[in-house]
C-alpha cells in the first residue's frame, strides 16, 4: 500500500471517481499546517467505505476538493468496547480521549459519580481529539463521545447484553489478566460480544456505588495491581489488557502505514 501524506476522516461517501470537498478546518490543515499543494495524496476514510486514496484537485483559503482514485483498505469489523469514566482535569481528559481512540474504543461515556470533582466537559473538544487519534493510528472509525450523565442514570439504561468491567479499588476483585483469560477459555467468542470498562473518579468510588455495581449480573469487578493508579492510567491499563486478551491485540498494523503527522 502506497504511503500518503496524511489521513483524514470524512463523512461523505467514498467511491472511485467521486469528488469530495473538505470543510474549512480540513482545508486549513492541509493548506496552512501541512502546506500541501494540488497533486498531494491523502488517505480519506470512514467506517462505512473503508480508506481511499484522494488526490488534491484544488486548494484555497477555506476550501479543498479531492478526487477519489482507489480503495486502500476495505471496511472491517472492530471490537465493540466502550470506556465509561468519571471526568478528570482538562489535560488528562484530553489524553484519555486520545488514548481511548488509539486503543480501539468504539465509544466513550463520561459519568458523574459521588466523588467526581469535575462537573463539566467539553464534548466537542473530546470529539476532536478522538478524530485526530483515529487519523493518526490507522483506524477506520472514530470513537463516539457521549454527553456526561450521572452514573445511576447510565446504569438504568444499560443494555443487558453489554458486559461491564469495573475497575475496583477495594473489595473482592481478581486480577484483570487472570479474569479475562478465564472468560476467554470458557467463552472463546467473548471478544466478539459488546463490552465496556468503567473507571472511577480521582477520589475513587463511594463504597455504596461499588456495592451496587457488584450486584448487577453483567458486572465483573477486576483489580489493576497493588498501586493506586490515576484515572487515565487505569483506563489505558484496563483497555490494553482487554484488547490483548479479548480484542484485536494479536493483529498487526496495515502495511505501508502513514507517517504520523502532528499539528
Amino acid at each position: 500500500m502506497e504511503r500518503v501524506v496524511t489521513r483524514l476522516y470524512v463523512k461523505d461517501s467514498l467511491s472511485q471517481g467521486a469528488t469530495v470537498g473538505l470543510d474549512a478546518a480540513g482545508a486549513h490543515y492541509l493548506r496552512s499546517v501541512l502546506r500541501l499543494n494540488t497533486g498531494a495524496r491523502i488517505g480519506l476514510f470512514n467506517e462505512k467505505d473503508g480508506e481511499w486514496l484522494g488526490v488534491i484537485e484544488g486548494l484555497g483559503k477555506g476550501w479543498c476538493s479531492l478526487q477519489i482514485q482507489e480503495q486502500r483498505r476495505k471496511p472491517a469489523p472492530e471490537p465493540d468496547i466502550w470506556l465509561v469514566f468519571a471526568p478528570i482535569k482538562r489535560s488528562r481528559i484530553d489524553f484519555l480521549a486520545e488514548k481511548a481512540g488509539e486503543l480501539g474504543c468504539s465509544r466513550i461515556l463520561p459519568v458523574f459519580t459521588r466523588y467526581t470533582d469535575v462537573k463539566r466537559i467539553n464534548r466537542d473538544r473530546l470529539a476532536a481529539h478522538a478524530k485526530e487519534s483515529a487519523e493518526q493510528c490507522e483506524r477506520l472509525s472514530v470513537t463516539e463521545v457521549d454527553d456526561a450523565v450521572a452514573l445511576d442514570k447510565l446504569i438504568d439504561k444499560w443494555p443487558d447484553d453489554r458486559r461491564l468491567i469495573v475497575c475496583a479499588e477495594f473489595g473482592d476483585a481478581r486480577p484483570i489478566a487472570e479474569t479475562l483469560t478465564e472468560i476467554l477459555v470458557k467463552e472463546p467468542d467473548a471478544g466478539q460480544r459488546p463490552w465496556a470498562v468503567l473507571i472511577g473518579p480521582e477520589g475513587g468510588f463511594a463504597e455504596e456505588e461499588l456495592e451496587a455495581l457488584r450486584r448487577l449480573p453483567y458486572v465483573t469487578p477486576i483489580g489493576l495491581g497493588p498501586r493506586v493508579l490515576r484515572a487515565d492510567t487505569a483506563a489505558v491499563a484496563a483497555l490494553s489488557c482487554w484488547q490483548a486478551i479479548l480484542g484485536d491485540g494479536g493483529m498487526r498494523p496495515p502495511k505501508g502505514t502513514t507517517p504520523v503527522t502532528v499539528a
